[in-house]
């Protein structure tokens, strides 16, 4: 009898949204694991991410960051800000060298890893995000990708085309049928190396 594949899912809350799809359908050949938490931005993760791998062994560790780190904080508390002057949370340059950190720890864990690229931003959420900022961003992302040979699941693309019918109108959160999208996608992917 063929041996069930531990896997791993970091990432924020769109993660946490579409985790149980995942879970359901890879159930007979895959045991599911997140953190209880929402891993937020990349800065979180450069901290927290040894934490959060622990010490079972993982087959994949499929993972993402983004939303977080392109979302507008108040400068002096840092708390989400709907203010456009407000700085942005991680600007492109730390983010990029934040991945590299993350990339450079998952992968002495020896398991396969797949990058989640960042879903789309509606034009009016609450903290600030700029619906053009994700693109820019999963540039960035897909690039330490490519340099460090991981794999990238385009879940931009995925839902771009729909996501005002399958997102909330006014955060980036989305429908269940939107989550439902999003599990399969990623139940796809991690299902090639269990």
């Amino acid at each position: 009898m063929k041996e069930v594949a531990n896997i791993l899912i970091i990432g924020d809350s769109i993660s946490m949204g579409y985790t149980p799809f995942v879970k359901k359908i890879l159930q007979k050949r895959a045991k599911v694991f997140r953190p209880h938490t929402n891993c937020e931005s990349t800065q979180k993760g450069v901290l927290k991410i040894d934490q959060w791998v622990g010490d079972k062994k993982y087959k994949v560790i499929h993972f993402n960051f983004g939303l977080h780190d392109l979302k507008h904080v108040d400068a002096v508390t840092k708390q989400p800000s709907v203010k456009p002057e407000d700085p942005i949370m991680t600007d492109l340059k730390d983010y990029e060298a934040n991945l590299n950190t993350i990339v450079s720890k998952l992968k002495a864990t020896g398991a396969k890893l797949i990058f989640a690229t960042t879903t789309p931003v509606p034009q009016h959420s609450e903290p600030l995000r700029e619906p053009e900022n994700p693109e820019k961003y999963n540039v960035v992302a897909q690039k330490v990708m490519q340099e460090q040979g991981i794999e990238v699941n385009d879940l931009y693309h995925l839902v771009m085309p729909d996501f005002e019918k399958i997102q909330e109108l006014d955060n980036v959160h989305f429908t269940r049928k939107g989550y439902r999208i999003l599990g399969e996608q990623v139940a796809v992917v991690i299902s090639k190396y269990t």
